[in-house]
């Protein structure tokens, strides 16, 4: 097995089609075809079905795909790693931002990396934090944003931001509400529209309901935290959300917020890498770079 077949194979698995793969490596499809067929050879396995539409995964090919991808990715940092010891941060990086972190921190953290690292090249994905876990771990993204993620062996975890978890209800619906903060036992006996599990907030939630015997009261599921604070805005029910959430939100002069206490919950914002695999240079400095992009981004809303 080489690297030059792991390209031809990765690249035919995800266009689906040995045509495709051949017009975009720019080699014949004859050629291409033997590269693909040494490494089923060698491998004693079928990879692909073929079929008169295309191809698609076999499980073995399955398999391939997914430590192809990582080897690939960990040639390429090894590669940029070696011409870092030149002093310039250069290569590709991938981040993962949850779906709110990303529509307040992409703008200013693209400039900011364009500035300081103009040979570098950047990739942004969004997702929600259960999913960015996943693809962490499987060496997809380099660095990701996660909202209290649970430890693991695999990753390095640093705190970059704490959130104060809030109530948020119909602001003339709550325009009578006494005190600033509602206990959490009383929370639980509203509808209240929440994440699906596993979302790290819909599993803080239920846990500390469950510490008190009891359990939300759960009207809608829905995994996007902003179309949460968005349905909220439009009286149809209360969640639970951060206040960095609110901030950010176009619908906030519509909703009325109150801090959960008894206890206090608190969202922990965290910078994860993968600890199985070596941080390149731009790797470092990424990370370095997101860090006070976020702490910039959290003064300007506190």
């Amino acid at each position: 097995m080489d690297l030059r077949q792991l390209e031809c194979f990765i690249c035919v698995a995800e266009l689906g089609s040995f045509t495709q793969a051949a017009m975009v490596l720019g080699v014949g499809q004859p050629a291409l075809s033997r590269q693909v067929r040494g490494l089923e050879v060698e491998l004693r396995q079928t990879l692909f079905y073929r079929n008169g539409r295309g191809v698609s995964l076999t499980e073995p090919g399955k398999r391939l795909l997914a430590h192809g991808r990582i080897i690939q990715t960990q040639f390429e940092h090894a590669r940029h790693d070696v011409d870092d010891a030149r002093g310039c941060a250069l290569g590709r990086v991938t981040i993962g931002l949850p779906y709110a972190a990303a529509r307040a921190l992409s703008i200013p953290f693209i400039r900011a990396f364009r500035e300081q690292y103009p040979k570098a090249s950047l990739c942004i994905t969004e997702g929600l934090t259960i999913h960015l876990y996943e693809w962490l771990q499987a060496g997809r993204i380099d660095i990701a944003l996660l909202h209290d993620p649970l430890p693991s062996p695999g990753l390095d975890l640093y705190p970059v931001r704490k959130d104060n978890l809030l109530l948020l209800a119909y602001k003339e619906r709550e325009a009578s509400a006494i005190g600033p903060s509602i206990p959490l036992r009383k929370v639980a006996s509203l509808p209240l529209i929440i994440p699906c599990r596993p979302h790290p907030l819909r599993m803080m939630v239920e846990t500390r309901l469950a510490n008190m015997q009891l359990k939300p009261n759960i009207a809608l599921e829905i995994d996007a935290v902003a179309t949460i604070v968005k349905i909220v805005s439009q009286n149809e029910g209360f969640a639970i959300a951060t206040d960095h959430a609110v901030a950010i939100s176009d619908a906030k002069e519509h909703l009325h917020m109150r801090r959960i206490a008894a206890p206090r919950m608190i969202s922990t914002l965290v910078m994860a890498t993968s600890a199985d695999r070596p941080r390149t240079t731009l790797v470092v400095r990424t990370c370095e770079l997101l860090q006070k992009i976020v702490g910039n981004h959290s003064r300007g809303t506190g």
